[in-house]
């Protein structure tokens, strides 16, 4: 299959906020060709001591909202405080994190719509000590780590399968 940044689509949206949007899209597709068929005690499962594919897909999922947070200028709240605190918790059905995963994917898509329209240049602070960069600079990150992550899964994913035999 060809990759989203391959298709020619969203040519009408500007490069960076295209990446980032073509990263959201293979990483759905990738998660779900590679991770969709492991049940739920294998999603937990931390083979090697590696995190759990669950924990990688919550993580995509919570970062992305964080991101987004960053880039429209407003504090985390403590909700999502909470929720990166129970990142690594062994908890939640095959189906309540896979929906995590696609909900976010798809309120980032949202949340784009409105963050584009801000200056590339814009000065964006992350995290608790605020360091600096600018919202391009984020958006970058944000494609980056999103697969990343997606690829922790996926390697996660096969030696779950692998082991199965």
């Amino acid at each position: 299959m060809t990759e989203p940044w391959l298709r020619g689509t969203l040519s009408n949206v500007p490069v960076v906020h295209r990446a980032l949007l073509h990263s959201l899209e293979m990483a759905q597709e990738d998660t779900t060709k590679w991770c969709r068929d492991l049940d739920e005690r294998e999603l937990h499962a931390r083979p090697f001591h590696l995190p759990s594919v669950a924990f990688q897909l919550r993580h995509i999922a919570r970062s992305l909202d964080r991101f987004c947070s960053y880039a429209e200028g407003t504090p985390l709240t403590p909700a999502q405080f909470a929720a990166l605190a129970k990142e690594m918790d062994a908890t939640g059905t095959r189906e309540s994190i896979f929906s995590e995963l696609e909900e976010s994917l798809n309120q980032t898509r949202r949340r784009l719509e409105a963050i584009v329209r801000q200056s590339p240049d814009l000065p964006v602070s992350i995290g608790r000590k605020a360091l600096p960069t600018t919202l391009t600079g984020l958006l970058i990150h944000a494609a980056e780590h999103t697969q990343r992550h997606v690829g922790q899964a996926i390697t996660t994913a096969k030696l779950i399968v692998a082991q199965r035999a």
